[in-house]
């Protein structure tokens, strides 16, 4: 890839990010990202085929500037499940505030925009493989919580992690993220893992 070639595809990607942190009432089209970024609605389309392919790669280019490889480096290297479930629940919840404003767009966007839509599915499929990682690590060691089984935990971690709870908590209740971050910390543990081993 030409260093030309990058440049416009991240200054398209900027220019997306920008465009949905700035909040408007309607979608955002391909041409409306072509006139952000000052390239034409063919170079937009040379790098991407749809909207729904931008917006996807728009998400994944703040995780990119965002850093979450790094973020995720301690629940990727855990040596316990218990470790790695903390260790995920603090890098997520730590991450939301910070991508707020874009998931907040895509979600009121996708309620009409089915590009929108598939570029949220698609980030909260990720995150459900985040979950489903640290509910694995927890049953490998035999510390999951005998009340769950490994697919539901996974779902019932995957719905309390959502950006739809942090913002009632933080919205609604009026917590800080200290507070939201503790809190989910706590509910957690208490929730998914049993200190002492299952026996067979």
């Amino acid at each position: 890839m030409s260093t030309t070639h990058s440049k416009t595809r991240t200054k398209i990607l900027q220019a997306t990010l920008d465009l949905l942190l700035a909040k408007t009432e309607t979608e955002t089209r391909m041409s409306d990202v072509a006139k952000q970024a000052g390239v034409s609605r063919q170079a937009v389309y040379l790098h991407f085929k749809n909207r729904a392919d931008l917006l996807i790669a728009a998400t994944l280019f703040l995780d990119e500037k965002l850093g979450v490889t790094t973020r995720l480096h301690a629940s990727r290297t855990a040596q316990s499940g218990h470790e790695r479930l903390h260790a995920f629940v603090s890098a997520w919840a730590s991450y939301i505030p910070e991508i707020y404003g874009v998931a907040k767009a895509l979600i009121d966007m996708s309620h009409t925009d089915d590009a929108a839509a598939a570029a949220w599915q698609q980030r909260m499929q990720d995150l459900r493989e985040g979950c489903a990682a640290a509910i694995t690590a927890l049953d490998n060691d035999g510390t999951l919580a005998p009340d769950f089984n490994a697919q539901d935990a996974t779902d019932m971690l995957w719905t309390l992690l959502s950006v739809g709870n942090w913002e009632h908590s933080t919205v609604n209740c009026g917590w800080s993220q200290e507070k939201y971050l503790a809190m989910m910390t706590l509910t957690t543990r208490n929730l998914f893992y049993v200190q002492t081993h299952r026996t067979t």
